[in-house]
């Protein structure tokens, strides 16, 4: 079924097992986030809350909470877009097998956007920013935050919906020093699309008009999520997405979503920023106060029995994991497409999408040379030069004539492969001062610091253990050596101080490695605060690892060397991946929340069901 609205949605996740509702009034200042948090840690249902604190307005989180539930959601419409994907990559596939593809015209004409000619459901009232449920999620946010919005701009002088740009840039409602009702603070960063339209605003004279959209099919907060080309209009995925026509109208200047539970309409400020932030993000760390822009509020619509649409952000796996679950499912056809040569690619949720992007490439030009990377590095370039993979912090790039059935999203399986065959005296491949992800602190500046390419290709070199040397040597202050992954040692270290400290401290370590640790059986060593935390689990050592290390600053070598700029090591590489000064402070829970949030899921039935156990505080 195609769902007209969130609902609909939200009636047919519940007939279907997927979907509670709770009735007791909770407090959306942290209270209602800890809920969240635990519901989905357990893989339980989405959560309807039917009495928020100091809002007339239900709220729905974790309707995307498990990867079989968002299959549920768009079980009659993604396999549709597939084919339609699937005819983009290969024309040719029609006349293969023209019956799988009768289809395809038909999904194609749902990508059309559609005026509601005769009343839209989200101008049914209006109501006040304050009036919204005020969720906040952790303890040191600056205030309250939409964290599923869809940001609708377009160019100046232009009125063609399908040159717009729909984008999920979060947006906080209160706190810091916005003025109540209105203003609100909008957070985007590099490679946005609404930043090419504040450009060109900026050099106009026009006002910069927005609308953020809240709620409506499910399909529509995905699109504004959704990796499109730049050009290609977010409404036309998601209606193809949907099954039906994005629907829309017009009011004082602004575009409406017609279908969306809200609509915040107003006026982004060219020249004006405000403080916007803390804010608990996606690696698991506070992205903190910097300046963005500010929109003036003009008018906030809404449906009849509007619902709050929310998520909780945090560290990875979260809610929001299952969109890059089905941004995989639905456009794996067509990665080979945007980047030649590249058979398949995975930005590691674990390790928060941008610090580690993992690939596969193909090595075809030159097979009767010996098996060195070659192609592959330019395959990496071009991922490092092309939209979101442009954030890439670490970069391992494997190629495929090695192994033809290697596959990126098996960690254990590609990292084991990597270790086996890399030459960490060739294929190490720094950019220095550069850009990197605007919510990642472990670089040198705000949106500053470096990146690391590993192209790895030829014969396996050597065969990894498990076991921690019998005769290993370590200087003082570091211990409590643990094997996270195969040929993998995490050694705990004294707390950084600084980079001159750190130096001399490596320094010392690596002396001592040489002498006890064999690079042919353990070839990579990471440093760390906690060692038996990195070895507990998989995305322990991913997160720690690659969210806490700067490569220009954070990685060394046992007998280390620069030869003509290029700088590599002769035995086991060395990554610090112990926290910084200057890094942003993890996200931990509210001690006093935690207690209270245990004592409700005694107290309230449909939560007690759950069997949940309660939290340790």
């Amino acid at each position: 079924m195609a769902y007209k609205s969130m609902q609909e949605c939200v009636r047919d996740l519940e007939k279907h097992g997927h979907l509670i509702r709770i009735k007791e009034e909770l407090d959306p200042n942290l209270e209602i986030a800890e809920i969240h948090r635990r519901v989905y840690e357990a893989q339980g249902p989405a959560l309807l809350f039917e009495k928020v604190k100091g809002s007339p307005f239900q709220a729905v989180s974790n309707i995307y909470g498990t990867f079989d539930r968002t299959e549920f959601i768009f079980r009659h419409s993604t396999p549709k877009v597939k084919k339609v994907v699937e005819l983009k990559a290969d024309p040719g596939n029609f006349f293969k097998n023209p019956f799988r593809y009768l289809s395809a015209p038909f999904t194609a004409l749902t990508a059309l956007p559609m005026k509601s000619w005769f009343g839209a459901p989200v101008t049914y009232g209006e109501t006040t920013i304050d009036q919204i449920p005020q969720i906040k999620s952790w303890p040191m946010d600056g205030g309250a935050f939409v964290t599923l919005p869809q940001v609708f701009t377009l160019p100046p002088g232009d009125h063609n919906l399908m040159h717009s740009n729909i984008g999920m840039y979060r947006i906080q409602l209160s706190g810091n020093d916005y003025v109540q009702n209105e203003e609100i603070g909008l957070h985007y960063q590099l490679h946005r699309g609404i930043g090419v339209h504040h450009t060109e605003y900026n050099n106009s004279d026009e006002p910069f008009r927005c609308s953020i959209f809240v709620g409506g099919p499910p399909s529509h907060a995905f699109a504004a999520i959704m990796p499109l080309p730049e050009g290609l209009s977010e409404l036309t995925f998601a209606g193809m997405l949907a099954g039906r026509r994005f629907r829309y109208t017009t009011r004082d200047g602004h575009v409406l979503s017609s279908d969306a539970d809200f609509v915040i309409t107003g006026t982004i400020v060219k020249n004006q920023k405000k403080l916007e932030g803390p804010f608990g993000d996606h690696l698991g760390y506070y992205s903190l106060a910097h300046d963005f822009p500010v929109m003036k509020v003009d008018k906030v619509y809404h449906r009849k029995d509007a619902i709050w649409h929310f998520t909780v952000v945090g560290r990875p796996p979260q809610e929001d994991t299952s969109f890059g679950y089905l941004i995989h499912k639905i456009v794996e056809e067509l990665t080979p497409q945007v980047f030649p040569g590249i058979r398949e690619v995975n930005a590691v949720d674990a390790a928060g999408v941008h610090p580690l992007l993992l690939a596969i490439g193909s090595e075809r030009y030159m097979p009767f040379r010996e098996k060195v990377p070659e192609e592959i590095l330019t395959q990496a370039n071009n991922l490092l030069g092309t939209g979101q993979t442009s954030l890439a912090k670490f970069l391992i790039i494997a190629a495929d004539d090695d192994n033809p059935d290697l596959n990126c999203h098996d960690i254990p399986f590609f990292h084991e492969h990597v270790l086996e065959r890399v030459d960490w005296t060739r294929d190490l491949h720094f950019q220095t001062k550069t850009t990197i992800d605007t919510l990642d602190y472990s670089g040198s500046g705000w949106n500053a610091g470096s990146k690391l390419v590993i192209a790895c290709r030829g014969a396996k070199v050597r065969d990894l253990t498990n076991d921690i040397p019998s005769d290993l040597m370590l200087p003082e202050g570091f211990g409590h050596p643990s094997m996270p992954m195969k040929g993998t040692l995490a050694i705990q270290a004294p707390k950084f101080s600084d980079y001159e400290n750190a130096e001399k401290e490596m320094s010392q370590l690596t002396e001592a490695l040489s002498k006890t640790v064999d690079q042919r059986t353990i070839p990579l060593i990471i440093v760390v605060d906690d060692s038996r935390f990195v070895a507990e689990t998989l995305n322990n050592y991913l997160w720690v690892t690659y969210t806490r290390a700067n490569p220009s600053h954070d990685i060394y070598g046992v007998d280390s060397f620069v030869e003509h700029k290029h700088w590599g090591c002769r035995g086991p590489l060395v990554i610090d991946a112990r926290i910084k000064p200057h890094h942003a402070p993890p996200l931990v829970r509210d001690p006093e929340v935690t207690k209270r949030v245990n004592e409700l899921f005694e107290e309230i039935e449909v939560l007690r069901k759950l069997g949940i156990p309660p939290v340790e505080v």
